[in-house]
C-alpha cells in the first residue's frame, strides 16, 4: 500500500516546486548569458537561497537523515560532477523519504533524490542517469539564466506557479484554476522551451555517464520505462514525468546516442546494492521487513547475496532481534569484500545488543580500513560517548573537524561531547556552527549568544565566539534583504 506523503514545511514545499517549475524555461540553443545572468541573481544570492532551502530540508520530516545512504549518493554524484565540463562548484546531494519516483535540482547546487527513485532504478547506471540529468540543470546555471531573462519580475509569478504545481499533485483541476489566476500567459511562454531545455540536460547527462564509466544506455532504458508506465497513470503520472516533460523525440535521441556508442557491460557497485537493501529494510513494520528479507534469501530472489544478507541484518536490528542479527553480521564480516557500510552495521548491532567493547573494537578496525568514510567516524564518536569515554570522543571529533570544518554532523557531535565534559560555551558554540551549516543563522546566533552568557570559556574562546556571532548576524541581515 503506498505511503501517504507527510506534509512538508511550507517554505520547503514552495522552494521544491519552484526549482521544478523553472526547469522548462530554458533551451539548449540559448546563449550562455554568463555575467549577464548574474546581474539579477549573483553567486552570493544563489548561495543565500541555497542555505535557506537546506535549512527547511534538514528540518523537514521527509528528509532522510541517514549518513550511509547520503554518503553513497554524494559519492555517486561527485563521480559524475568530476567528469563534467563545469565541475568547479560544490553540490549537496540529499535523500527524500518518499516512495514516488522523483529527483530535483534547486539553487545552490542542492539536489534531492527520492527513495522511490533509488528503489525503482533497475541498475546503478539508471540511477546515475537521473542524477547526471539534474547535475546538468545546475552546471548550466539554468535558474540564474531564467531570472536574468525575466529581469527579476518573474519571482511573483514563479511563487504563484509553485503553489499551483503543489496543488497539481493532489487535484489537477484545482491546479488548473490556480494557474489561470496567475500570469498564465507568461507561464505558457516559458513552458514552450521545455523540449530544448530537457534535451540539453539529456545531452550533458549522457556525456557524464559515459565519462564516469557508467552504461550510457541507462538513460534511455530508464526514461523509456517511465514513458511506458505513464500510459497507465493518466493524470497521476510519476512525479518525475510531471516535472520533466518526456517526449518520443527525447527517447529517440537517447537511443540513437546509445546505439552509436560501443557496447560495455557495467556492473553495479556493491554499495548501490547495499543502499537498496538498507532502504527495503526500512519498509513496512519491523516484523514484515524481517520476513521479507528472510524469504528473499531463502528463495534466492536477489541480485547480490551479500546485499540481501545485509538487508536481513538491517531488518533484524530494526526489529531488535540482536542475537540473530549478530549471526548475520559475522557472516557478512567473513566476506572478503567488507565494505564500510557492512562494518558500520556490524558495530551498530554490537552496540545495540549492549556489547560496547565489541562495538568499539569493530569501529576501530573499520576506521583503520576506511579512514575517509565519515559515517564510521560519526558512529565511533557516538559509541565512545555512549561508553562514557568523552575525552576520547573529543580527541576524535576535534581531529575530524580539523579535516572537515564544514561538516554539520561533526559539529553536532562536538556539541554533545563538550556538553558531556561540562564545556558550556564550547558546546553552544559547536551547536551554533551546526545550525549555521544547516542554513539556520537565527538559531546559530541564539546558540552562540547563550554560550557567551555562560562565561566559562577562555578569553580566546569568548573573543572567537563574539566574532562568529557578528559574522552570522551580518549574514542573516543580508539574507533578510533578499
Amino acid at each position: 500500500m503506498p505511503l501517504r506523503p507527510r506534509p512538508l514545511r511550507p517554505l520547503f514545499h514552495c522552494l521544491l516546486a519552484l526549482s521544478l517549475a523553472v526547469q522548462p524555461v530554458l533551451a539548449a540553443d540559448l546563449p550562455d548569458l554568463g555575467e549577464v545572468s548574474r546581474q539579477y541573481f549573483s553567486d552570493q544570492e544563489e548561495q543565500i537561497l541555497g542555505r535557506t532551502i537546506m535549512r527547511d530540508v534538514y528540518a523537514d520530516s521527509r528528509y532522510l537523515d541517514d549518513p550511509e545512504i547520503e554518503s553513497y549518493l554524494n559519492q555517486l554524484g561527485y563521480k559524475l560532477v568530476s567528469v563534467s565540463t563545469r565541475n568547479q562548484r560544490e553540490f549537496i546531494f540529499f535523500v527524500v523519504d518518499d516512495p514516488s519516483i522523483n529527483a530535483f535540482a534547486m539553487p545552490g547546487g542542492n539536489i534531492g533524490v527520492h527513495t522511490g527513485l533509488i528503489l525503482t532504478a533497475q541498475n546503478e547506471s539508471e540511477l546515475a542517469s537521473v542524477v547526471g540529468h539534474e547535475i546538468a540543470h545546475v552546471t548550466q546555471d539554468h535558474i540564474a539564466r531564467m531570472i536574468a531573462a525575466q529581469n527579476q519580475s518573474y519571482w511573483p509569478t514563479l511563487a504563484a506557479l509553485a503553489l499551483a504545481l503543489l496543488a497539481a499533485r493532489s487535484n489537477p483541476n484545482v491546479a488548473g484554476a490556480a494557474i489561470a489566476s496567475t500570469q498564465a500567459y507568461t507561464v505558457q511562454n516559458q513552458l514552450n522551451y521545455s523540449r530544448d531545455y530537457e534535451r540539453e540536460a539529456d545531452r550533458l547527462g549522457y556525456d557524464m555517464l559515459d565519462r564516469a564509466q557508467f552504461d550510457p544506455r541507462g538513460m534511455s532504458t530508464f526514461f523509456a520505462r517511465m514513458q511506458r508506465a505513464s500510459r497507465f497513470y493518466d493524470s497521476s503520472a510519476p512525479a518525475y514525468l510531471r516535472t520533466h516533460p518526456l517526449t518520443s523525440e527525447r527517447i529517440s535521441d537517447m537511443e540513437a546516442r546509445s546505439q552509436a556508442a560501443p557496447y560495455q557491460q557495467v556492473q553495479d557497485s556493491l554499495d548501490f546494492q547495499l543502499v537498496r537493501a538498507r532502504l527495503r529494510a526500512r519498509e513496512g513494520s519491523p516484523a514484515d521487513a524481517v520476513e521479507s528479507a528472510r524469504n528473499a534469501l531463502r528463495d534466492k530472489r536477489y541480485s547480490n547475496e551479500v546485499a540481501a544478507r545485509y538487508g536481513l541484518a538491517s531488518a533484524l536490528l530494526r526489529a531488535r532481534e540482536f542475537k540473530e542479527a549478530e549471526v548475520e553480521a559475522q557472516k557478512l564480516l567473513a566476506n572478503p569484500d567488507t565494505r564500510p557500510m557492512i562494518q558500520q552495521l556490524a558495530a551498530q548491532i554490537a552496540q545495540a545488543a549492549g556489547n560496547a567493547t565489541l562495538a568499539l573494537q569493530r569501529f576501530q578496525t573499520a576506521g583503520q580500513a576506511h579512514p575517509d568514510y565519515r559515517p564510521l567516524q560519526y558512529g565511533h564518536i557516538s559509541a565512545l560517548l555512549a561508553a562514557s569515554r568523552a575525552d576520547e570522543a573529543l580527541a576524535r571529533v576535534n581531529k575530524a573537524l580539523a579535516r572537515h570544518p564544514d561538516d554539520r554532523r561533526f559539529w553536532q557531535l562536538a556539541a554533545s561531547t563538550h556538553a558531556r565534559l561540562g564545556h558550556r560555551l564550547l558546546s553552544h558554540r559547536a551547536q551554533a556552527e551546526a545550525s549555521a551549516l544547516s542554513g539556520n543563522l537565527i538559531a546559530a546566533v541564539e546558540q552562540v549568544s547563550l554560550g557567551i552568557k555562560t562565561g566559562d570559556g577562555s578569553f580566546h574562546e569568548l573573543s572567537s565566539a563574539e566574532a562568529r556571532k557578528r559574522e552570522w548576524q551580518a549574514l542573516e541581515k543580508a539574507q533578510r534583504k533578499k
